[in-house]
């Protein structure tokens, strides 16, 4: 054997020799590869995760109370319709915390008070307020809801004579309730002891005050003339 042949042989034996390093080198090199891979990607779990943050000032959370479910659920489509066409906000009934959420539609620029606007008006309804009557605090401006207890006012009563003053606010029929409202162009709720009275500020002030005559015991006669002369000087000054 000639020495030529002898290093052809040579190259033929430590050519796939040669091939088999570079194979063994691309895989260790992969598997290190993929182990610095496997080690850049961690489990988190979902509790740690970091949650993302609502801005509290774009968003209102209304209670339910349990007894206002009920009317909530058969009424719920004439309550979203004007919050969702007329002020274009996002709105949504949570079932878990049993509360009424609104919100500011995102990346959008739509005024805030809007948002206070739609919470009074779900509000005004949760409290016992027509859906009529309410939607005058979204049409309308410088409206509010004022509420107060008849304890409040007179503190000694109890028993029967609280029920008879609750009957003399109401009056036969609501009568003594309605000639208020029309006098003072408000709106009064009488929920068991407790008074709501939606309008503007003078009107609830004028409304409050013949309630608390009322309830101090004063005899409507009386807060009728009172009321009639008020009334008469409110269109004077306008």
């Amino acid at each position: 054997m000639s020495s030529s042949d002898t290093t052809n042989i040579w190259e033929q034996t430590t050519a796939p020799s040669t091939s088999e390093d570079n194979n063994n080198e691309e895989q260790s090199t992969t598997t290190t590869e993929s182990s610095s891979e496997e080690s850049s990607y961690q489990l988190v779990n979902p509790k740690d995760a970091p949650k993302r943050k609502i801005d509290k000032s774009q968003m209102r959370s209304i209670r339910v109370p349990a007894n206002r479910y009920t009317a909530l659920k058969a009424k719920w489509e004439s309550i979203y319709t004007p919050i969702v066409e007329k002020l274009e906000l996002q709105v949504r009934m949570n079932t878990k915390r049993k509360c009424v959420e609104i919100r500011l539609p995102p990346d959008s620029d739509i005024d805030v008070s809007l948002l206070q606007k739609a919470a009074d008006f779900v509000q005004a309804f949760l409290l016992g307020f027509e859906v009529a009557d309410a939607l005058a605090l979204i049409r309308l401006d410088d409206l509010y809801i004022e509420s107060f207890d008849i304890k409040d006012v007179k503190r000694s009563l109890t028993g029967d004579h609280l029920s008879r003053t609750v009957a003399r606010i109401a009056g036969k029929d609501g009568s003594v309730k309605f000639t208020i409202e029309n006098a003072t162009k408000s709106r009064v709720l009488i929920a068991g002891t407790r008074i709501h009275i939606m309008g503007s500020f003078q009107n609830i002030s004028v409304a409050r005050n013949a309630i608390s005559d009322l309830i101090l015991g004063s005899p409507p006669g009386v807060v009728y003339n009172k009321l009639r002369i008020i009334s008469s000087r409110m269109k004077e000054s306008f």
